[in-house]
């Protein structure tokens, strides 16, 4: 079999430089194009999939959670696995799986099937993201053409948020909520077809150990905190399920610090994140996490259940939030060289939470124009100018060796802080409805008690972003000098 031809001679870096490389940036950036609209394509199409095979409120939220879940806790992992078994064989393998496992979510006629398959995606995804973005480096070795390939590569993982709004409105209002994950499965076949010709292999060398028992306890505590935050919502926070499965995600998270310091060849290595500038970072991008996934939740539900919005209406009315957040980007990346990371991370966390705080104005009655697309603008230019310096200050100070294990936790972090968010802040507006609607009668008390849910988890995220804003201010002191701009800077996957 091709794919597990270990003949092949590996290309060595004094060949010059690969020919194939911009063919090769072609297939590897459909690659990231598929991963990043895999997340926003599929929030438009939830409304109707619940619908479809009756997801429960409580529930719903894993059709997000277990993608997100399984490739933040996986993506440390899945970057040791590109390096050392090959990064062009791990790219075509996870393109597969991820061809298999979208189309097994497709035609999914139960929950459980979807959202298993959603975690294969997840899982998938967290090799595939690595792997092509250590092609790219290895393809590209002259700095102007590597700078090049990696602004395509950015423009692609900015763009690609917005038009999985778009195409998920699209598929979902004129085919099926079914296609927003069907279309994967082709698009994945002939990337990995092209990618076995033009890719070139090439692997990093050195000790090959993986931390397995570290992503077991890591990926284990993570699920047991997401699925205690849901079955607190059926159960109540106070009931012996929901305790045990908190304190058993706490306790695998604990089990899993002590392993890392323990281990020679840690999946994590605890020197990356304990520094003081790096640890603020990580810790802001995780809150970060936490209260923008559950936004687009609300939002989505918002348009559609009490606005009446259709699916393609929808995602049209996302785009300003993906268009603030790539003007305020490129405005962060020229002001971040003379301000610094802790201005712009603090400044822009205060606008985003101004804008949560305009969200909590939304009722029954608002409309779109006056309360939902102002606070979309300010929320998305005030993260704009926040994940800038999180990518820069993830690096100060960060020896050679770790720079991408902490590249990568920029990433992870958001993608299991969404994880648990979504969760939590899920379970939060469903309690918030469910007693609103107790304590109130009528014939509108269903719909506003849905509202109020939203307000409440509006509420919550805001709170989350202010803590954020506080560690901030408080843990990040490195100045513009200290920054590696301009140097093997992470790509949000």
């Amino acid at each position: 079999m091709a794919l597990l031809d270990t003949t092949t001679p590996l290309r060595l870096p004094e060949a010059g430089p690969d020919p194939r490389r911009f063919r090769a940036l072609l297939v590897i950036a459909i690659a990231q194009l598929m991963i990043v609209l895999d997340a926003s394509v599929v929030t438009i199409a939830l409304p109707s999939a619940q619908r479809a095979l009756h997801i429960s409120v409580a529930n719903r939220q894993w059709v997000m959670t277990a993608y997100t879940l399984a490739f933040g806790g996986l993506l440390l992992i899945g970057g040791r696995v590109a390096d050392y078994l090959g990064r062009k064989r791990t790219f075509v393998i996870s393109l597969l799986g991820f061809a298999a496992a979208s189309a097994v979510g497709g035609l999914a006629q139960d929950p459980a099937m979807l959202f298993g398959a959603r975690a294969v995606q997840g899982a998938f995804a967290a090799v595939m993201a690595p792997a092509s973005l250590s092609l790219l480096t290895v393809a590209f070795t002259e700095p102007k053409e590597r700078s090049r390939a990696f602004g395509v590569y950015g423009a692609v993982a900015g763009g690609g948020a917005a038009l999985g709004l778009v195409l998920g409105g699209l598929l979902t209002q004129y085919a099926s909520w079914r296609w927003t994950l069907l279309v994967n499965a082709p698009i994945a076949l002939v990337t990995a077809i092209a990618a076995l010709r033009v890719v070139t292999e090439s692997r990093a060398e050195g000790d090959r150990h993986y931390d397995v028992p570290g992503a077991v306890l890591v990926t284990g505590g993570l699920l047991a905190l997401v699925y205690g935050f849901t079955r607190a919502e059926t159960s109540g926070w106070g009931a012996t399920l929901t305790v045990g499965l908190l304190a058993a995600g706490v306790a695998l998270l604990v089990a899993f610090v002590a392993v890392e310091r323990a281990t020679p060849h840690p999946l994590l290595p605890l020197r990356v994140v304990l520094d003081r500038n790096r640890g603020g970072a990580f810790l802001a991008s995780l809150l970060v996490g936490i209260a923008l996934f559950g936004v687009f939740l609300f939002l989505t539900y918002y348009l559609q259940g009490t606005l009446g919005y259709s699916p393609l209406k929808s995602g049209v009315a996302f785009l300003p939030f993906s268009g603030g957040i790539i003007v305020s980007a490129m405005l962060a990346s020229q002001l971040l060289p003379r301000l610094g990371p802790r201005v712009l991370m603090t400044g822009g966390l205060a606008m985003a939470v101004a804008g949560l705080v305009w969200f909590t104005q939304i009722g029954l009655h608002t409309s779109y124009a006056s309360h939902v697309l102002p606070a979309e603008i300010v929320v998305s230019l005030g993260l704009g100018f926040v994940f800038v310096p999180f990518s820069n200050t993830a690096l100060v100070g960060v020896a050679h060796h770790d720079a991408g294990v902490a590249s990568a936790l920029v990433n992870a972090t958001q993608q299991v802080g969404g994880s648990l968010g979504t969760a939590l802040l899920n379970t939060v507006a469903a309690s918030a409805t469910a007693a609103y609607v107790a304590a109130n009668h009528g014939p509108l008390a269903v719909a506003q008690g849905t509202v109020h849910g939203y307000v409440t988890g509006f509420v919550v995220s805001a709170a989350v972003l202010a803590l954020a804003m506080v560690a901030s201010a408080v843990l990040v002191t490195a100045s513009r000098f200290d920054l590696p701009l301009g140097e093997g800077l992470p790509v949000p996957a």
